[in-house]
Parts: C-alpha cells; structure tokens; sequence
C-alpha cells in the first residue's frame, strides 16, 4: 500500500473538483481541480530533473498558493520538504543548505542572486525562482509538463519534510517528519475539531512552519473544505473575512491586534464555528477578552516541530463541566487521542498532580529524529521511547495540562521560536562586546519579545542602539531584541552560570520605568 501522505490529502477532496478550494485576499480564485493539475505538472518537473529518491527540496519564498503546490508536488514526487523562513538571512541560509544538501532550491526573484550563488557553492544542482504574482521561473518549467501524475511509492516511515528548529546551545536542528507522522497529525485535528467539507478555513499565517503548513492547511485539505487566503496577517482584512470563515486558527498576537478593532463584536464573528490559538501562550485576559467581546472561547492547543499537534483544549466547548466552560484559560488542554504525554521529574518517573516537570511525549506524530544528528536524537528520547520536550508543565485534578515555562530558555515572539543562544552568538562577535545574554519577556502585542544585556570590553563604550542595528543586517527582524542594555557585570551564581530570572526581573523593571 502507497503511504504517500498526498494521497490521504487528495482522498479529502470534494467530488466536484470545480468547486472553490482557495480564495486569495486578492481575488484569486482556484479549484480543487486546480490544485491536483498544477501540483501534477510540479511534480513532473521535478521528476524530470532525474532526482535521487528522497532529494531535498529547499523553498524560501512569499506565501503564496502557488508555494502550496510546490509543497504538495513535493510530495507527489517522493521528495523531501524543506520551508525556509522569508526572513533568514545569508549566514542562516548557508547553513541551512549546507546541512540539508537539497538538490533544489526555489527562492523568490529578488534574491536569486545571492542565494543561486550560495546554493550552487554547496552542491545543489537547481536554483528556481517563485513570486507571490504566479511569476518565476519555476512555474514557466513545470507549465511544459503533464498535468497526470501518479504519485511516488512511499513508505509510512519514509521522510516527507524536514523542519529546523534550534536549540539553545550549539546548531540548528532538523527535524525529520515522516508521511505517517503529518498523516496521524492531520486525520487527528480533522476529527477532534470537527472539521467538515462545509467549514471555510480563515487563514493567515505563514506556511513555512507547522502552524500554517501542517496544522491549517493539512486539516483543510483532508476535509475538503475551502480557504480564504491571506498574503499576511492585517487585522481590519482579515476581520472583513471572518463573516464569511467558519474556522480560524492565529497565534495570540493575530487576536490582540483584532481585539483593539471597535468592529470586532458577537455580530461579526456570528458565522464562526470555531477559534484556534497556538506557537505561543496566550494571555488569560486576551483569552477572556475574546470571550467577552465575541461570545465565542478560544481553543488553545500545543504542538511543536518535532512532534506537530500533542494537546488540545475540548471541541465541545460551550458544554459545562463543573460549572466552568470545557476551554481552560492558561491551559493547553488534554493530550489528544493516540499521544501518550507524561510530566516526568529527572529520572523520567511521572510527578504527582500538580506539579511541575519535564513534558515528554510519545505518538505516531513524533518525529523519529533530528536530520544527521543522531547523538542528539538519542539524548532527547528516554530509554523508553518518550520525547523531551524541553517544555515544563504539570497536570491538574482534571487533566488539564499547563505549560508553565522552557527548560531551554526559548522565546516565542509573534508565534514564531527565538533562540537566546542565537542572538548572543551574534552580538559576542560585534566590535567591542565582551559578553551578552537574551532573555524573553511578556510583551502584550507579540506574546514575548527580546531584552539583550551586553559587557563592554576594557576602555570600548558600546551603543544599544548600533549594536540593534547591527543585527538587523545579520538576524532576521523578529529574532532581533526590542532592547538592549548595557551592564557592569552579569549576575551569575556559585557556579559562574549568568542568572537569567535575575536579568528578567531587571528587564521587566526597565520596562515599567519606560
């Protein structure tokens, strides 16, 4: 049996293919029909390139549907998806491309010069471009191609992407995610969140990660239900369109900058059947605002890069339990059908209720490991086949789980994963400083955002601000620190170690002075 995730997506396609599957926020119009042709023609280009099985294909473009079905060409040929952020700078490119090897690398017109260049240095054989306006080169290669396709013969175990993620110490990770894992994740929401071929899917988010990718667009397509496409996220757009979605999946930031709209009330969103949160905490008053101003409760869940969804917040929300909505605030819900999640102290034993402890995770949606790395697989499995989060949560009387903070120092700014690790790299190298440390703290627009605190070496005066300014040219934008500070000494223990709460605490109090 074929296991080539497209297959279970093309199988939740409606019957009537000339029905509306994607509507852009610039009026563009495309079938399902228009989907399975022109993800066929993709995937005969690729097969034309005469390919090893299993090649990687690197796509750092603009969201655009036509990304969409390079995706699922992807897929169709038995390659390997590889999304790159936008926003990735050259040094960050030339690492991802260098571990990675993909054989293809599609990129937006504008920087074909330095990428093709950066790409053809490390072996890759195809550079391509691709736009957000249907322009590119890549699109005027696969329009002289087929458009049948029989999708390649895969295996469930067989890699369909490769998500990188960093750690806060050493290099960037990838995380290897099978057709069964995104095949489990996606059959998982469309029956937990009840998805239909009614709905219509709101989407805005960038779909160069899970969230957008493998959350949204999966539970979309395996439903058959159709989308409303949005380039990016703009508050008074998207709001027009949430009369005319049923669904509508954001990270908390989208729902802070919709609440400060005057229009967003009950009447506007009396159509919605259901609001996702995820990528990041949300704030229990954004939370209860939203359930005050819109009569409807947020589902928050959790998930990440290596394991796509783990929990859930309950469907049925507007039953009562105990007097009190089946959506917790603050809470990321219960683990959903087929994951197994325990909150373990150091020895991996499960704590008691109510405490707090390392969240591990077991399921057919956890990736098998990091791409070429296996001394760091092994360490991030137990010896009985849990994952390591790397998040600390507890579990109440209820069941409910709650992520309580990130044993590795993670910020999450606008729904997307900062490494403190990263940006000090960056800022140790700068003229002049001698030592720095990041630390995240509570922003109510992005969720977290960036305080970076920096040592001068003897007799150099630094500037916060030059020193932002300089990583704006080598770190994309929302990596880069909303503050910089300039310190004495850095607050360390016994051991030496710098004291990170300590240093939060210092930047919340700066903030409140501003």
């Amino acid at each position: 049996m074929n296991a080539n995730l497209f297959l279970a997506l093309r199988q939740g396609f409606p019957q009537d293919l000339d029905s509306l599957a994607i509507e852009t926020d610039q009026g563009l119009r495309y079938s399902w029909r228009d989907l399975d042709r022109a993800s066929a023609m993709l995937a005969n280009w690729l097969g034309s390139l005469d390919l090893p099985e299993g090649s990687r294909i690197a796509v750092q473009v603009d969201k655009s549907v036509e990304a969409l079905m390079l995706y699922l060409a992807t897929l169709r040929a038995g390659h390997v998806f590889l999304p790159l952020n936008p926003a990735y700078q050259s040094a960050e490119l030339q690492y991802f491309i260098g571990d990675a090897e993909p054989a293809v690398v599609v990129c937006t017109p504008a920087n074909f010069g330095w990428v093709s260049k950066l790409a053809f240095q490390k072996g890759s054989r195809y550079v391509m471009t691709l736009d957000d306006q249907r322009g590119g080169s890549l699109l005027q290669r696969a329009a002289h191609h087929s458009d049948q396709h029989t999708p390649a013969m895969r295996r469930p175990d067989d890699l369909a992407a490769i998500l990188y993620t960093s750690g806060t110490t050493g290099r960037s990770k990838g995380a290897m995610l099978s057709h069964a894992n995104l095949h489990s994740s996606a059959q998982c929401l469309h029956h937990y969140w009840g998805f239909a071929s009614s709905d219509v899917l709101l989407h805005a988010l960038p779909i160069f990660h899970v969230h957008g990718l493998f959350v949204a667009i999966h539970a979309a397509l395996i439903s058959g239900c159709s989308m409303l496409w949005h380039g990016k996220f703009e508050p008074q757009r998207v709001l027009a369109d949430v009369s005319r979605a049923t669904v509508f999946m954001g990270v908390p930031t989208f729902y802070t900058r919709l609440l400060a709209l005057p229009s967003l009330n009950a009447q506007a969103c009396a159509g919605m059947r259901l609001f996702i949160s995820g990528s990041a905490p949300m704030l229990v008053d954004t939370f209860t605002q939203w359930q005050q101003r819109t009569g409807h409760t947020v589902l928050e869940r959790y998930g990440m890069s290596e394991t796509l969804m783990l929990t859930s917040n309950p469907y049925a929300a507007d039953e009562r339990h105990g007097g009190q909505s089946l959506r917790v605030g603050g809470s990321v819900g219960f683990p959903l059908p087929r994951v197994s999640l325990r909150i373990a102290d150091t020895q991996n034993r499960e704590v008691p209720e109510g405490e707090v402890g390392s969240i591990q995770v077991r399921g057919a949606n956890v990736f098998a490991g990091y791409w070429r790395m296996p001394e760091k697989t092994a360490q991030e499995f137990t010896s009985d086949g849990y994952f390591i989060t790397g998040d600390m949560g507890s579990r109440d009387a209820q069941g409910y789980v709650r992520i309580v903070g990130r044993s590795k120092d993670l910020i999450i700014s606008g729904g997307l994963n900062v490494y403190p690790a990263e940006i000090e790299d960056a800022l140790n190298n700068q003229p002049g400083v001698l030592e720095s440390a990041v630390v995240g703290v509570p922003h109510p627009d992005f969720g977290e955002v960036g305080c970076a605190f920096v040592l001068a070496k003897s007799g150099v005066t630094l500037s916060p601000e030059a020193l932002l300014q300089a990583l704006k040219s080598q770190l994309a934008n929302f990596k880069v620190p909303k503050q910089c500070v300039v310190l004495q000494e850095l607050p360390r223990n016994a051991m030496g170690k710098v004291q990170k709460n300590v240093l939060r605490d210092q930047a919340l109090s700066l903030r409140s002075t501003h």
